[in-house]
């Protein structure tokens, strides 16, 4: 009866191109035990020694650990378990490197100080319910203490950043842009100046009527002084005077002159800083956040609605 081939670990590293340091690390760990050893202690391995190997090459090559392997070997899970956990692990890895990437071409674009490295690798970080507690505190700055119109806030702070499970870069970069606004100093003062603004106007009894127009007549508005633009109208032209007049009169309340320049005036400061740009961009960006369809900007019509209630 013959005998099996049986190779050292120098014989078996040439025979599968592996380091013998390989090999060794791998038989010391017990993923592969030698088949005998010689009279002087050296290890010796077979065929079948040699395809389990190849076995742990492949495991390790698609990123298993060593403990997974040597479950896989001993038949504790299966394969295919092995692979479903793997893909998972994977999964949450690209997601960080993503996450990492998007930090990194911000930083790129910003030329960015540590710190502020720092908090954008913070941000990026954040799991769904950080994000919305973020948005949530923001808005409750913005209206403390005030007596303020409710209905709207709710729709103001109904939408909230919600990055899907396998976000773009645009979408992550558009988040950390989103999270640095709302801690933005200067862009805080803004809003909740917006709602002090509001809070007098309701105690002084000036809110309700305009609000209300606006409500019903704002897209309607826009979409008027879009036309007016795309006509190549200026706002003192009749076009323009015409829906300065409109909006006067639905605005106006009953102790109000609508044709007067003052009131026009004030009615054009309102909408000059409810139309200021930063909050506009607070809304693209949550949109792209949360991939909504693109909306055109509004601010050339709300520009030309200025213009033409102070013309």
């Amino acid at each position: 009866m013959g005998t099996t081939a049986t190779f050292t670990i120098g014989e078996l590293a040439r025979r599968t191109g592996l380091p013998v340091k390989t090999i060794r690390f791998y038989s010391d760990e017990g993923l592969l035990p030698p088949t005998e050893r010689t009279d002087a202690g050296y290890r010796l391995y077979d065929a079948a020694a040699m395809a389990r190997l190849e076995l742990v090459r492949t495991l390790r090559e698609l990123g298993l650990g060593l403990a997974d392997v040597s479950a896989a070997l001993t038949q504790s899970a299966t394969v295919g378990e092995l692979a479903t956990r793997h893909v998972e692990a994977l999964d949450e890895q690209i997601r960080r490197l993503r996450l990492r990437r998007a930090v990194l071409r911000a930083v790129a674009k910003r030329d960015s100080e540590l710190e502020e490295v720092k908090l954008m690798n913070r941000l990026a970080s954040m799991s769904d319910e950080e994000r919305k507690r973020l948005v949530d505190e923001f808005w409750d700055e913005m209206v403390s203490g005030l007596e303020i119109d409710q209905e709207f806030y709710q729709r103001m702070r109904a939408g909230k950043p919600e990055l899907p499970d396998d976000p773009s870069p645009e979408q992550l970069e558009a988040w950390i842009e989103f999270a640095e606004l709302v801690q933005d100093p200067e862009f805080r003062a803004l809003i909740r100046g917006m709602s002090e603004t509001q809070a007098a106007q309701i105690k002084s009894g000036e809110f309700q009527q305009p609000a209300e127009a606006w409500r019903e007549n704002w897209d309607a508005w826009v979409a008027r002084a879009t036309e007016a633009l795309a006509a190549g109208e200026a706002p003192t032209s009749e076009v323009g005077q015409t829906l300065a007049a409109d909006i006067a009169a639905t605005s106006a309340r009953p102790d109000q002159d609508p044709a007067s320049p003052e009131f026009r005036r004030e009615l054009a400061d309102r909408f000059a800083t409810s139309g200021d740009a930063r909050a506009e961009h607070y809304w693209k960006l949550l949109g792209i956040i949360n991939g909504w369809p693109p909306f055109p900007t509004t601010r050339p019509a709300v520009g030309f609605m200025i213009e033409a209630l102070r013309g």
